[in-house]
């Protein structure tokens, strides 16, 4: 019997009864998330028995909750956490979004070798930023199974109420189990596949000639235009604050109050799509950093992103409704004036098909960013890196373009006003021009499940070469038809908004888009850089060396 399976039985049995005594030491108990706030932490890693959808199974816990505890810390101050592995397999934390020494990043085989079974590593660093982050593990699938949790630094900022709202999958399925399923068949958990309906809706649509010809378009690309996620709510159950639609969170408010909502996306895999029906949000940040405030009715938050808004609730109850991207689920809390007050739950959207603007194709009415465009026009030295041959394979979207404006698939036909990243700016951090750029072709294999950066997997590619003191600009062009959410550590990712920038750690390249960053590179030593799609990092992945 597997080890799992049998912690699995045990706790069916009487899990006290059948664990060893000195297996019992190692395993917890599911406790509830907490917040804990100073600047000295102890935390455990450590495995722990919870129950998400009815039957018990072992999580990877920080001590004993799911998720980890919030951790709230002061700017200026410096904090000391001391990690202790109980685990009998490696172990790391990083601080996402959070600037600090490289030495204190918590990526193994980056910046430092991990935390070994029965170790304590001591993480200490100063607090030279505010807002809304989270931190995670670097080792294994770890994170998949409940090793996360968020961080907020106090910006002084006055709110009646202020709310981590946090989103995440869980699945009872071991994370190399889905891994090893998406390479044998790709699309293994996609249950929105085409039917012979669906081709004779498109006939009466288009007419036949114009429905074969679509069709046969994607079959010679060998791709599936419904293929929108790689891991759905086939396996996944979808978690808000650590809970599922069986106990959904509250958030107490009185009428009246102003309330702060931090939206926190933890997912491995998962997309989310955010409203509140009958109550608009007004985005303040994004990252932990501000934005001038924009007032919309949905946000999609990209896996390890966040956003804070702002809502001003009347005396009534509302419901905080995610969807996952490709539709096969959601969760929801309740934000409510009494604990038994609730509000009806809406309805998903209906799931749309990826189209050619999906492949970096211009559809007719998408007018895209097209002031981004005249990149070329400006006297930037270029260092790019051409594509070259590997294992990898990408449909090469030759075509695509900076779509800023574009709130993605299955937002594009929405009546409701949607947030873009058009609609970022970040006010008052300087914009100079780059001194070059570098070009990263994000690619992969859908058929062999294989993810890349110009065609080329980690473990055979060389470090990215930033030099220490200049201003960095990175281009992305997703050959790819999934959405890749990039992530640049210890250092700010300036994303290039028209004229202006908004300031993030992680940005979301469409499929078949073009989007550019600019980084000033002001942190010595060695970092990671990757696609945070859990089961796509080992492969879309680069190690950045910054050199005098």
């Amino acid at each position: 019997m597997r080890r799992r399976d049998f912690f699995k039985t045990g706790m069916l049995f009487g899990l006290v009864a059948i664990i060893p005594a000195q297996a019992k030491e190692s395993i917890g108990v599911q406790k509830q998330s907490a917040i804990i706030e100073g600047n000295y932490f102890e935390l455990h890693i450590k495995k722990t028995v919870v129950n998400i959808t009815g039957k018990p199974t072992i999580a990877t816990t920080v001590n004993d909750m799911l998720p980890a505890p919030t951790l709230k810390w002061k700017k200026g101050e410096t904090v000391t956490i001391h990690v202790t592995n109980h685990l009998d397999e490696p172990t790391s934390l990083h601080w996402h979004g959070i600037i600090l020494p490289y030495q204190m990043d918590g990526v193994p085989g980056i910046s430092f070798r991990g935390i070994m079974p029965g170790e304590t590593f001591v993480y200490r660093f100063q607090i030279n930023q505010t807002g809304t982050y989270w931190y995670h593990s670097h080792s294994g699938f770890q994170e998949q199974t409940g090793l996360h949790g968020a961080i907020v630094i106090e910006d002084g900022k006055q709110y009646d109420k202020d709310y981590v709202v946090s989103l995440s999958d869980w699945s009872d399925e071991r994370p190399e189990s889905i891994y090893r399923k998406s390479k044998i068949q790709s699309d293994y958990y996609n249950f929105n596949k085409r039917t012979i309906f669906d081709f004779i809706n498109e006939v009466k649509q288009f007419g036949l000639s114009e429905a074969v010809k679509k069709r046969a378009m994607w079959n010679k690309m060998r791709m599936d235009d419904r293929d929108l996620a790689d891991v759905t709510a086939y396996t996944y159950t979808y978690l808000l604050n650590g809970k599922s639609q069986k106990n959904p969170p509250i958030f107490l408010f009185k009428p009246g109050e102003k309330v702060r909502l931090r939206f926190i996306n933890q997912s491995a895999m998962t997309y989310f799509d955010i409203r509140i029906p009958g109550l608009k949000m007004k985005v303040v940040a994004t990252d932990g950093n501000e934005v001038e405030p924009v007032e919309v009715d949905d946000i999609r938050v990209a896996v390890a992103e966040s956003y804070d808004v702002e809502v001003f609730p009347k005396n009534r109850a509302y419901t905080i409704f995610a969807q996952s991207l490709d539709r096969s689920g959601f969760v929801y809390g309740f934000l409510t004036p009494r604990s038994d007050l609730k509000a009806n739950v809406p309805k998903m959207d209906k799931p749309e098909a990826l189209t050619m603007t999906d492949m970096g194709m211009q559809m007719p009415g998408m007018k895209g960013m097209m002031q981004m465009d005249m990149e070329h026009k400006r006297k930037i030295p270029e260092t790019p890196l051409p594509m070259k041959k590997g294992i990898a394979w990408s449909m090469e979207a030759k075509g695509a373009r900076y779509r800023l404006d574009d709130p993605g698939v299955g937002l594009r036909h929405i009546k409701r006003r949607v947030l873009t990243y058009a609609d970022l700016k970040s006010p008052g951090i300087e914009n100079r021009d780059p001194d070059r750029e570098i070009v990263l072709h994000l690619t992969g294999n859908m058929e062999r499940y294989i993810w890349a950066i110009n065609g080329i997997v980690y473990q055979h590619a060389k470090p990215l070469k930033f030099y220490y003191g200049e201003r960095l600009r990175i281009t992305f062009i997703n050959d790819t038809m999934m959405n890749h959410p990039m992530h640049l550590h210890g250092m700010w990712s300036d994303l290039e908004v028209g004229e202006h920038i908004a300031r993030k750690h992680t940005v979301n390249v469409q499929p078949g888009a073009k989007l550019s960053i600019r980084v000033n590179v002001d942190a010595k030593g060695a970092w990671a850089f990757h696609c945070h799609l859990l089961y796509h990092m080992g492969g879309m992945f680069r190690k950045v060396e910054v050199v005098s």
